[in-house]
């Protein structure tokens, strides 16, 4: 009988096997094998990819796994484990894989390694086939160890549980251990009567892979290929032709025979089944219709007879194919969960996806978008003609999604509920930094060239076509011997599954304990047990998968309904009329930052260009703003605006595409333009609209026969019926899906909505469900600057942990402030509000737990002014946060009788006052300490530190570009302009060409530029490692309609360099001659900075005094002096021509 491989590792025993399923399946079928046998460690992951590609190979599948066993005499000193191989014979042995598989991940404390005990294996063995696991299992191992006669009970234990299907496992791949014990293993089949088994256990195709794969498991151990103590690869773990392992055991042919006996005895795939759902009814279709026909009436009240009957006879329509598609339970399931959530006043989004487009989810409550009224089509959702299970996303509010989840859990048992399992693989860029490492290149070499593999989100670029289509990295690989072997090993390795998480809202319900459908895992971070099949392959098995989305937006909008109710203002969104001036002004503007959907900075370009004034707008340009439909942006604006005639490809699509000024945009519309020029059903043109997407040239041959033919019938000959087939081919393959587009504009509308009316409140919301985000905290605070709205510093005795509204002002949370901690800023809140406001330092600090802040969140408080109310010396209190714990730790000590607060407790009057420490903070030294504290430069900027120097080059800020003329067709404007480099990234172009995009800001807020000159894309570069600003000769491009252009830079010069080079002067008005010796002590020489002091003469002139051409000047020197003197007392800026010692000016 000829040789079956049975140990096969695939790719999803992750960083230890490196074959995928499918190419499992392809080589068994090239090497000639009649069957190839899965055994994933701890795992069933690819059970069904692995069945579907054999059958589709025509290859028989064995499914199997390769479980941990506790050992005999508990785990070893690592948490060691055994293993055994086991394989399914039938649907008895498959449900019994999945039960033990299962166990091993969830019936084990969390620290120890996937296993199950014996007596869990021995109770479910049943059609199950055993192997020993050759050096792996406990029987040669134990052998090795000198232990015969434990050895021989743990086998006689497994040959009990398993009986005539037990078998002794020989792998002849030169391992120590089964070396050690192969005559012992031999010898006891023979005494026992048990089978033999050859195997070769295999975790790679071919030998060419073994150095590659050497590398992944040195990449999972957290190694160096170059260490001689680690976990190395077999250069025999690759799958061996029949003849070769054959050959291997030639004196014992009965073990290759076996593996064949095994094969036919497990002629099993993992199976598929029909959705399985819980039953909410016994007759679920007419509770459904009951529910729905209710739920609509309800939606329709204060509509007249006539105005219902529409929706009526679109509920019957739909109710008839749903039902008749037995799709009642899904529907009634997902209003369940649903109407919990409202009940439970937990956020629920209008809609998401096709299902939007349904009336019946309309009238169950499950959307809240009437379908007729915007025109939506429910054969997107639920086509009668193509049965497949309908899929509502459903949007929750992000905090309390996981609440909606436990409803479920309750509802319908913990073992029946599970989270879906995802991959992550080894991507290009990832990859080469996995591998770089392993290899212990230099990690700046490897991130270099890792940042050369253009990363585009919507065209990843895998390292091939990098290297394709990449100079500088080919030239790289060419000419540099350890590159190459960078890129050869991370070539072979890219692509492959490195590690397991959970989808982000999948769910599946089952009736019946899951393990009895699919194997389960446990992902550490939650207690809901994760499939270990993928979505796709989930439903196969029979499992329907419900999404359950959190939505930062939904907790956006229900916090700022809970920050107006404390000013008596309910908001209520489901009632606002969609037509709110204020809300289309908002977007025509671009002012769009925090609005969902609309915030980004080329969707405020568009808004400001299309100038939206209806809803359909707002659906319109959520749908167009991607790739390939943008492109139609230009024309939807000019055609919408009156620049450009509405034309139609045809008079009869008129009615179709009138809504989008002639332009295809949506899905339903390629429907509906099938549907009226040529016949079709809507369920008909939705397998159209599929087929197009698809571009099967022999179904779209098809479709097109019939597309002419339909259209004959409307009079359309058949030259204009294959230019509108053509046309509306083109538009199919990037049409949004409308329904989805309705809801996400809705939701779009109800942010621009609380921005429009409520703007602190609806900053102070983003920004609480932001507070870890520094770029968007920042953002957000320049933004709320820009539309008038003053931003309060964090206070102690004002601040709340989340951001707040005070005044009309936005009060910055303590909270959001780095490393300080929102739930000690939470105690100390309520420390507050039960006792009152902190008085002093020595108040605060008697009242303090010690032990909830330490110095660090005591610096990052003083940092960013949070005492100031109590000491406005930040760098002081900064500097005496160990003093101010000293104090605190002492009051806590005399408190020990017990008088506590609810954070620390009542003042220790006895205490000594707190002596801090003499510091002082330049200008310069207060902002690094703010940005340190903030994430961000929340109340100047390094800029305004040279400001002197920038007022001498007229640089503008980048937030006074947009008022600037735009440049005559074709031409550019040029501009200075200075900024500091927060980032700097190295981009490839399409066509291979390398530039920098960098971020930078100024005291208007933040925008990226690009640079192409090599120098100044250097001097960018060098200025993002040192946190320095430059003075910019920048390039403006602006097109029609754009606010704010784009900016090139020309070129960098660092403003520290600057103020080397340029003379300075200061200009100081004397009033009260008292201030000269505070002038004189403040002043320095050995610069090159002149002084000049305005005395008064009399009540029209002033006697100027040049005291100096050799001091230092700077914004620190002027600060301090516009302290002693006064706001108008000061001026700095670049020197003027020398003039006369002494001379007159007019005051003033």
């Amino acid at each position: 009988m000829v040789y079956v491989p049975l140990r096969i590792f695939s790719s999803f025993t992750m960083l230890e096997g490196a074959i995928e399923p499918k190419a499992i399946a392809a080589l068994a079928r090239k090497l000639g094998f009649p069957a190839a046998g899965l055994a994933d460690r701890n795992g069933l992951y690819a059970a069904m990819a692995f069945s579907d590609a054999c059958l589709k190979e025509g290859v028989q599948p064995i499914v199997g796994t390769f479980l941990g066993v506790a050992r005999p005499e508990g785990l070893g000193p690592k948490g060691e484990i055994d293993w055994v191989a086991l394989y399914a014979q039938d649907a008895a042995g498959y449900d019994n894989l999945c039960k033990l598989v299962s166990a091993a991940h969830l019936a084990r404390p969390i620290d120890e390694a996937p296993h199950v005990s014996m007596d869990r294996l021995a109770a479910h063995s049943e059609g199950l086939i055993a192997l020993s696991a050759g050096a792996e299992g406990a029987v040669a191992r134990l052998f090795a160890e000198g232990q015969p006669d434990k050895a021989r009970d743990y086998a006689r234990r497994l040959g009990s549980a398993f009986g005539g299907r037990f078998y002794v496992e020989l792998s002849r791949r030169g391992d120590a251990i089964e070396e050690a014990a192969e005559e012992a293993l031999i010898a006891l089949a023979y005494d026992e009567d048990w089978p033999l088994v050859a195997t070769n256990p295999a975790q790679y195709d071919t030998p060419e892979f073994h150095a590659a794969h050497d590398t992944m498991l040195c990449i999972a151990g957290s190694t160096y290929v170059e260490n001689s103590d680690r976990k190395t690869s077999s250069p025999e773990a690759w799958l061996k032709p029949a003849a070769m392992v054959e050959e291997l055991f030639a004196d014992l042919p009965e073990a290759i025979d076996n593996s064949g006996v095994i094969a036919q005895r497990c002629a099993f795939a993992a199976p598929k089944r029909k959705p399985i759902l819980p039953r909410l009814s016994d007759d679920e279709d007419e509770a459904l219709r009951r529910e729905a026909h209710a739920g609509l009436e309800r939606r329709l009240e204060g509509k007249s007879e006539e105005e219902k009957q529409p929706y009526r006879d679109r509920l019957d329509y739909e109710l008839d194919i749903i039902t008749r598609m037995g799709f009642s339970g899904y529907f009634l399931i997902v209003a369940d969960f649903i109407q919990w959530a409202k009940d439970n006043d937990i956020p629920v989004g209008p809609g998401r996806g096709s299902g939007a487009g349904s009336a019946v989810a309309w009238a169950l409550l499950i959307t809240d978008l009437d379908p007729i009224e915007l025109k939506l089509l429910f054969e997107r959702f639920l086509n009668p003609e193509r049965v497949s299970m309908p899929d509502f996303d459903i949007d929750f509010c992000e905090t309390h999604r996981d609440k909606v989840i436990a409803y479920v859990q309750e509802k319908y048992g913990r073992d029946k509920v599970a989270q879906i399992i995802t991959f992550g693989r080894l991507k290009a860029r990832a990859v080469l930094k996995d591998t770089g490492r392993v290899l212990q290149m230099s990690y700046g070499h490897v991130d270099r060239l890792a940042k050369l593999v253009p990363n585009h989100p919507t065209d990843p670029w895998d390292l091939k076509r990098a290297l394709n289509g990449v100079s500088e990295l080919a030239k790289e690989v060419a000419e540099e011997a350890d590159v190459k072997r960078l890129f050869d090993l991370a070539t072979k390795l890219e692509g492959l599954p490195r590690h397991s998480s959970t989808h982000a809202a999948g769910v599946v319900i089952g009736d019946r304990p899951l393990d009895q459908l699919v194997p389960l895992y446990r992902d550490p971070r939650s207690d809901m047990p994760v499939t270990q099949f993928d979505m796709k392959h989930v439903e196969q098995a029979g499992l329907v998968k419900f999404d359950f989305l959190g939505l930062k937006t939904l907790s956006v909008l229900k916090e700022g309904q809970r920050l107006l109710k404390k000013r008596g203002i309910e908001l209520d969104y489901a009632s606002l009329p969609w037509d709110d001036e204020a809300v289309y002004k908002l977007m025509q503007r671009g002012d769009t930052v925090g609005v969902f959907q609309l915030e980004s900075e080329g969707m405020r370009r568009t808004l400001a260009a299309v100038r939206p004034t209806n809803f359909g707008d707002i659906i319109a340009l959520v749908s167009l703003y991607r790739p390939g439909p943008m492109d139609n942006i230009p024309l939807f604006g000019d055609r919408k605006n009156g620049r450009a005639e509405i034309a139609y490809p045809h008079p009869m699509l008129e009615e179709v595409l009138k809504e989008t000024y002639g332009i295809f945009v949506y899905q339903e519309q390629v429907m509906q333009a099938a549907q009226v020029l040529a016949g079709y059903s809507l369920g008909e043109a939705d397998l159209l609209r599929r087929a197009m997407g698809k571009k099967v040239q022999a179904e779209m041959d098809k479709q097109r026969t019939r597309f002419v033919e339909g259209a004959a019938k409307n009079g359309i000959d058949a030259a204009k019926a294959n230019e509108l087939f053509d046309t509306i081919d083109k538009f199919a393959g990037y049409g949004f899906n409308k329904s989805h587009a309705a809801a996400y504009a809705l939701v779009a509308y109800h942010t621009a909505y609380l921005k429009a009316h409520y703007p602190a409140e609806f900053y102070a919301a983003s920004m609480s469900y932001d507070m870890h985000q520094t770029d968007k905290l920042a953002l957000f605070t320049e933004d709320a600057r820009r539309s008038g709205i003053e931003m309060l510093g964090p206070d102690i005795n004002a601040a709340r942990a989340d951001f707040d509204v005070q005044d009309g002002k936005v009060r910055y949370a303590l909270g959001a402030l780095k490393g300080v901690g929102e739930k000690a800023m939470e105690l100390l809140v309520a420390e507050r509000e039960a006792n009152g406001p902190f008085e002093s330092l020595e108040n605060f600090a008697d009242r303090i737990d010690p032990r909830l802040l330490n110095r660090r969140q005591l610096e990052g408080l003083a940092a960013a002014g949070s005492f100031d109310a109590l000491n406005d010396n930040r760098a002081q209190v900064h500097a005496g946060a160990e003093t101010i714990l000293r104090h605190a730790q002492q009051a806590a000590g005399e408190r020990e009788s017990g008088q506590g607060g609810l954070f620390g407790g009542a003042e220790c009057e006895d205490i000594a006052a707190i002596r801090l420490p003499d510091a002082h903070w330049t200008l310069a030294e207060r902002m690094s300490a703010e940005r340190e504290a903030f994430g961000f430069y929340f109340s100047a900027h390094p800029v305004d530190a040279q400001r002197h120097l920038l007022a001498a080059h007229r640089v503008k800020q980048f937030g006074e570009l947009g008022a600037m003329p735009a440049a005559a067709e074709g031409a550019r404007t040029q501009t200075m302009m200075a900024g500091l480099v927060e980032e700097a990234r190295w981009r490839t172009s399409q066509r291979g060409r390398r530039y920098m995009m960098a971020t930078l800001s100024d005291a208007s807020g933040q925008f990226t530029a690009m640079a192409f000159d090599d120098a100044a894309c250097e001097a960018v570069e060098e200025a993002a490692k040192s946190g320095e600003c430059g003075l910019i000769t920048a390039e403006l491009d602006r097109k029609p309609g754009e606010e704010e252009p784009r900016v090139t830079i020309k070129h960098f010069k660092p403003l520290s360099e600057l103020a080397e080079t340029q003379r300075l002067k200061l200009d100081i008005r004397l009033v009260d001659a008292a201030h000269l010796p505070a002038i004189a002590a403040t002043l320095e020489h050995g610069g090159r900075g002149s002084v000049r002091i305005h005395a008064p003469v009399d009540a029209t002139r002033d006697a100027v005094l040049l005291i100096g051409r050799d001091f230092i000047l700077d914004a620190d020197v002027a600060d301090r002096l516009t302290r002693i003197l006064g706001e108008d007392a000061v001026e700095l800026g670049a020197d003027a021509p020398a003039r006369p010692t002494l001379a007159y000016s007019a005051a003033g």
